[in-house]
């Protein structure tokens, strides 16, 4: 079992997917890191007087005519390459440029099967990046190892099988013994925290987790 805490690790990028993004207030906290934008992102980013450090894909989704004038062409990366999406464009060039720690926003792709597509993208880098989802005032992560979890009595806690797991929980309401979770057949959505700490023990499998958030963290995985 792993312990996740959310005390030290720092994020290394903020990657913002086209779709809805946090207020401006969620990015003041990120002030010293990149803020990368897939290419429709940049055009909701610079309405919010937001400047991506780096507009990375395409260029399918975005009007290069919005561009503010005095934008460094630079910084934008244009990958014509069909065969990946912004999304994976985007982590391949972290990958490369040594950016492990990584929150990502507009997660939803507004369309659904964008969606579904950005979990799958999720999925396929989680492995070798520290990715952590930050939707709608909530983080979401995806593990396939047991964890230990610092949280708040009464805390929303939600377990979305990815496609299933096996599992056992300590201190949910709604406690898991070796249960299967299985989508299209059985989640477990909308738990909630008994006190300080739960535990999900995973016999097999993998799950989306999701807590609120504790930003500016990254996920800080330690063994014990």
């Amino acid at each position: 079992m792993k312990q996740l805490k959310f005390n030290n690790k720092q994020f290394e990028a903020v990657i913002c997917l086209n779709a809805s993004l946090p207020d401006i207030e969620i990015f003041s906290q990120f002030e010293a890191i990149p803020i990368i934008a897939a290419d429709g992102s940049a055009e909701v980013l610079f309405k919010l007087n937001i400047i991506p450090d780096l507009i990375i894909g395409d260029m399918d989704s975005l009007d290069l005519s919005k561009i503010p004038a005095d934008y460094n062409n630079s910084n934008i990366k244009i990958i014509q390459d069909q065969e990946t999406t912004d999304f994976e464009k985007i982590l391949n060039y972290c990958l490369n440029s040594n950016l492990n720690n990584l929150l990502i926003t507009g997660i939803h792709g507004g369309e659904l099967e964008h969606t579904l597509n950005n979990l799958s993208v999720y999925k396929k880098y989680n492995k070798v990046l520290n990715l952590c989802i930050f939707d709608f005032d909530r983080y979401g992560i995806l593990v396939d190892f047991s964890i230990s979890l610092d949280t708040v009595p009464d805390e929303t806690i939600s377990l979305v099988p990815f496609p299933s797991v096996n599992i056992n929980t300590t201190n949910l309401k709604w406690s898991l013994k070796s249960e299967d979770l299985i989508l299209g057949k059985r989640e477990g959505a909308r738990n909630k925290a008994l006190s300080n700490n739960i535990q999900l023990d995973i016999n097999s499998g993998e799950l989306f987790v999701f807590f609120n958030p504790r930003l500016p963290f990254a996920p800080d995985f330690k063994s014990f």
